[in-house]
């Protein structure tokens, strides 16, 4: 039974969690691109002369990158396997619920991740403290636009309900 459930759009449970999940693969695909191409790089990293001149502080800043880059790459693909492992067994709106959190994990690792990208190559490149200005200041940025901004566009928008929330609350019996 389709019904708007005072949410705007006359769907069913399971349509509803198509849509979202469809909606999730697209936002995943955006993420996981910049991922990979900044995972090759940090893998690549290591192999270069320039290496073994990096001081101990750099060095240990580069792994501590590569294994927030492994974790990010697992959460942001995670969404994938959870979906293919359950695929057909009728649970496409605790899928989207998953995945959903997974990508948020993803999300708040690839900050991390390049976070310390931009510190190792500031600290390379420029020799001096004004690297961690500099990096703080694309941190503050990078929170505002992913975090602070949407936070604060729900802050002000929270006259009605969500028109669309997680496939949480259970089918109807009706």
């Amino acid at each position: 039974m389709s019904t708007t459930n005072g949410r705007g759009r006359e769907e069913t449970q399971e349509e509803r969690a198509d849509r979202q999940w469809t909606e999730l693969l697209q936002e995943l695909r955006v993420a996981q691109t910049g991922v990979q191409i900044l995972f090759g790089f940090l893998l690549a990293v290591v192999f270069q002369p320039r290496f073994a001149e990096l001081s101990e502080v750099d060095r240990d800043i580069y792994v501590t990158t590569v294994v927030l880059g492994s974790a990010t790459v697992a959460a942001l693909i995670g969404p994938v396997t959870y979906h293919r492992l359950l695929t057909g067994r009728r649970l496409k709106p605790q899928t989207v619920i998953w995945a959903s959190r997974m990508t948020m994990v993803g999300l708040v690792l690839l900050f991390f991740t390049m976070c310390s990208t931009l510190l190792l190559i500031m600290r390379v490149a420029l020799h001096n403290t004004f690297a961690l200005w500099l990096v703080g200041g694309i941190a503050l940025w990078f929170l505002a636009c992913w975090f602070v901004f949407p936070v604060w566009a729900l802050a002000r928008n929270r006259s009605g309900p969500r028109e669309d929330p997680p496939c949480e609350d259970p089918p109807s019996e009706e």
